[in-house]
């Protein structure tokens, strides 16, 4: 009977999980509780009886067999406090448990789900944080998506708290954002904010091309690279161009016979009454190429002639050809001469028949000379505008002779 009596003290001294008497003493502050006050001595059974064994000569043990009242080896139940099993235990708890946890009202402490520390993290029992606050309600697991559920709708909209399949959806109250745009992000959406970004961005791009930080492209079309490319091509194409562009040519006259019999029309008539008069010449000429590279094409050579003495224009030509490059070369410009006069007293019209007439009207049988100014313009293949040249030829003989009767 003694030995039941120990092992049911024993047993509630270590948990009751036994099925022992339950005890409301906290086993680990009851030597805290039990402390003599200050000045009293303190009993040789408030020692840690195991320290009896290692220092016998300090004096008796304070360890004895409780059934016979005598010293012991210094094992008994009282030398060592067994700490009971160190994983959590689910199943009966001790009455200050319910209140320690906090119970749903209702619901009596055997009721109540043993707790289970590792409840926070497989979501199977009371959660560790709600052990000191008291919750209406627990947590309580969804059921996975995959189990069948039945739902009749009630209503024609949507429960917001069902998602497409059926299945509830835990809803989480999340914090309000702030705002969605900022003033410059959205500035930056417009057209004017867009256009401002791509003017800085070439600001920003020739800055580092100014400071040789960059190229135009990429590593490629730096300062120096330029420099060097525009030197070459500057001298590549003056060379080309030393080599290409025209030069104006020099033009001479035959000297012995610079005017030549043409042919019509018009034809050759001196007329008295009405006084006037027109035939038809080639102007002999010669064009000087050796400044030349390249063959030189005449566009046009218009020729306009001038009477030296009264300066009234009495004639036209016009040619366009082609003259090889770097020789002299002979052309003949043909010219249409053409005068009206008020009268045959003309001193125009009288100059120009006197220099055609019939040599054998003449006393001496010799002709005075034509004296006439040339003027040209000339446009060249290549050359901007034209070009002008004027010069004088005198004492010239007239390329034909008028007969006795046309007098």
């Amino acid at each position: 009977m003694a030995h039941n009596n120990i092992e049911s003290d024993r047993r509630s001294a270590v948990s009751s999980f036994y099925g022992g008497r339950k005890s409301s003493v906290d086993m680990l502050q009851s030597d805290l509780n039990m402390r003599p006050p200050a000045g009293q001595a303190s009993s040789r059974h408030e020692r840690d009886d195991a320290s009896s064994f290692y220092g016998s000569q300090r004096g008796p043990r304070g360890s004895a067999d409780l059934l016979v009242n005598s010293q012991t080896a210094g094992y008994n139940r009282n030398s060592f406090f067994d700490v009971g099993r160190s994983a959590p235990v689910k199943g009966g708890r001790d009455e200050e448990d319910a209140a320690f946890l906090g119970a749903r009202p209702g619901v009596r402490g055997d009721e109540e789900a043993g707790w289970d520390v590792f409840a926070d993290f497989n979501n199977a029992g009371p959660r560790y944080s709600s052990a000191f606050v008291k919750y209406d309600e627990g947590y309580q697991q969804l059921p996975p998506d995959h189990v069948p559920r039945v739902h009749t709708p009630m209503k024609l909209e949507e429960d917001t708290a069902t998602n497409a399949s059926g299945a509830p959806v835990e809803l989480v109250t999340v914090p309000a954002l702030g705002a969605e745009w900022k003033k410059s992000e959205m500035e930056a959406m417009t057209k004017k904010g867009r256009r401002k970004q791509k003017d800085s961005n070439v600001v920003a791009k020739y800055r580092a091309w100014s400071r040789d930080q960059r190229g135009c492209c990429g590593k490629y079309g730096t300062r120096k690279q330029i420099a060097i490319g525009l030197f070459i091509i500057c001298a590549i194409v003056a060379i080309v161009l030393a080599f290409t562009i025209p030069r104006v040519p020099s033009f001479s006259f035959n000297s012995s016979s610079p005017l030549q019999n043409g042919t019509a029309p018009p034809e050759t008539i001196f007329s008295r009454s009405p006084a006037n008069f027109s035939f038809a010449a080639k102007l002999d000429l010669e064009v000087s190429t050796t400044s030349n590279f390249l063959p030189l094409r005449f566009n046009h050579i218009n020729a306009k002639v001038f009477d030296l003495g009264t300066n009234f224009q009495v004639g036209t030509g016009d040619l366009s050809t082609t003259v090889p490059a770097r020789t002299f070369t002979e052309i003949f410009l043909p010219l249409n001469f053409t005068y009206i006069a008020t009268n045959d007293t003309d001193i125009t019209w009288n100059n120009w028949y006197n220099a055609c007439r019939n040599s054998a009207l003449n006393v001496n049988g010799s002709r005075p000379g034509l004296n006439f100014r040339l003027d040209l313009e000339v446009g060249i293949a290549g050359l901007i505008g034209n070009r002008e040249i004027s010069t004088q030829i005198t004492n010239v003989e007239c390329p034909f002779q008028l007969s006795i009767t046309n007098g």
